[in-house]
């Protein structure tokens, strides 16, 4: 038998699958790694953390599958997207990463927005935000110049992780679009924005395609591993461009929800000169010379952590969900807001917090759970509203991570959505993606559709009630006015926090 391996380097954790030519999953290992949170808006991981525990990850894999290291042909990644790694000319990090989000980057933000104007959007196919890594790397301009004249060359998260591994560094379209200095549709470096900000252009790595062939796997690594030296080891992308690969999000027509950290509402997209204003965000797919659009809500599975560590700790997951279940649509009138760490679709917001709204003494904790619930979908179908207004069909919806591991999740979002939302059978988000990758660049298929004719199947389709889509759409237009009318409040409860 011949196996691949799907390396994702997530938020809090990576994960790495092994994965035959079926598409079945042999075996999966997780390790997870802290966050640095050293004031309010700052997010930061070290490195060699990721390392670390990849490598731990790919020990555990190798001494347990119970399969030869000759098996194991190839292996790709996917990555949390924007992430700043600064390298040194010894290759050495020069600091901690600064993550998608990390939301400091509000002055250069609106910098960047000053000096290019409507050229930015011409050239990015984005709007400047916090999270995005050309704020960043000003950010450190500005305040460390000492570390960025240090800096030979800057990579995303993944990227440092496979530099780690093989020795090689590039970046590949996918992730390299989320950074704001890709020209998205020439797919270059975009000398226009280099030189606007003079950022030496010798710090912006190769770029190459998402299936591309970018080394092996280091004898040093392969003695450590277990694995072979022989691992041949494909670029792979951005997280949520694997996560459409993996969904088989791949053709005109797909859409995908993806509730993970935070959330994510993606839809093909093969016309490079389709404008959405900067509403939504344009990204180069993994899939050669094509794209994908997307809407994002930045703490959605985060919202749900955060209300379970706060006030259920003594509950698991399913208890609460359970619990959730037993409420009515629309939460007994209960509304919640998931602007935890700001919002990003569509209020590109750093400032705004979240609320509940509509408190009173008969609400449960199974009322707060399933309002939590639903105002993360909610959130999430600004998105899919903004989708629909520019004139595309949303039928049919893959729903996976978080949101597609709980009925009650799955069924609150086809009758949100007013779409067909399907489960799939092996559902494995980005890290089936990143295995997907490998096994098209080993040409085990002629291309990443093929693959996903074999790899991926639905298990259960989620069919919108009727009733429940016209219950929610009243609910629903109380959780916009939220944002208008708390907007000026959150933001003066965030200028005194942070006086």
């Amino acid at each position: 038998m011949k196996y691949v391996m799907g390396i994702d380097l997530g938020t809090s954790s990576v994960k790495v699958l092994l994965v035959d030519q079926q598409g079945t999953v042999h075996y999966s290992v997780s390790k997870d790694y802290p966050l640095i949170q050293q004031q309010p808006g700052y997010s930061e991981q070290n490195p060699e953390e990721w390392v670390e525990q990849t490598t731990k990850a790919l020990q555990q894999l190798v001494q347990e599958a119970n399969v030869h290291p000759d098996e194991i042909e190839g292996l790709s990644f996917s990555g949390q997207m924007h992430g700043l790694v600064l390298l040194d000319e010894e290759h050495l990090v020069i600091r901690n990463a600064i993550l998608w989000n990390d939301t400091r980057t509000t002055p250069q933000c609106k910098k960047i927005d000053q000096q290019l104007g409507g050229k930015l959007l011409e050239i990015t196919k984005n709007p400047a935000l916090e999270g995005f890594t050309l704020p960043k790397i000003l950010w450190v301009k500005e305040n460390e110049p000492e570390n960025l004249e240090k800096t030979s060359v800057f990579l995303l998260p993944k990227d440092y992780l496979r530099y780690r591994l093989t020795g090689k560094i590039n970046m590949d379209y996918s992730d390299a679009a989320g950074t704001l200095i890709l020209d998205v549709v020439n797919k270059s470096w975009s000398a226009d924005i280099l030189r606007t900000f003079e950022i030496p252009a010798s710090i912006c790595p190769p770029l190459v395609e998402t299936e591309e062939l970018v080394g092996t796997i280091l004898p040093e690594v392969a003695e450590l591993t277990g694995l072979s030296a022989k691992t041949k080891v494909f670029a792979g992308g951005a997280d949520n461009a694997c996560g459409a690969i993996g969904a088989g999000i791949l053709s005109e027509g797909t859409a995908l929800c993806s509730i993970g950290t935070s959330g994510v509402f993606l839809s093909y997209e093969n016309d490079k000169n389709k404008n959405y204003g900067g509403k939504v965000h344009l990204f180069n797919h993994g899939q050669k010379d094509a794209y994908y659009t997307m809407g994002v809500t930045l703490a959605a599975g985060y919202s749900l952590t955060w209300f379970k560590e706060t006030f259920a700790q003594e509950r698991s997951f399913e208890q609460l969900l359970e619990e959730a279940a037993q409420s009515s649509v629309g939460a007994n009138g209960l509304i919640f807001t998931p602007f935890l760490v700001g919002e990003r679709t569509p209020y590109a917001d750093a400032k705004i917090r979240g609320t509940f709204t509509g408190i009173d003494g008969s609400h449960t904790r199974g009322d707060f759970t399933r309002a939590v619930i639903e105002g993360i979908v909610f959130s999430i179908n600004e998105s899919v509203e903004i989708f629909r207004n520019y004139g595309k069909t949303i039928d049919t919806v893959i729903s996976i991570g978080g949101g597609a591991k709980s009925d009650v999740w799955l069924q609150i979002q086809a009758d949100v959505f007013n779409a067909k939302v399907l489960k799939q059978k092996n559902e494995q988000g980005p890290g089936m993606g990143a295995a997907m990758i490998a096994a098209a660049g080993l040409e085990w298929f002629p291309s990443l559709r093929e693959c996903a004719d074999v790899f991926i199947q639905a298990d259960k389709v989620y069919e919108p009630i009727p009733e429940n889509v016209q219950r929610y759409k009243e609910f629903y237009q109380v959780y916009k006015d939220v944002y208008p009318h708390t907007v000026a409040i959150n933001h003066q409860l965030f200028d005194i926090r942070n006086k």
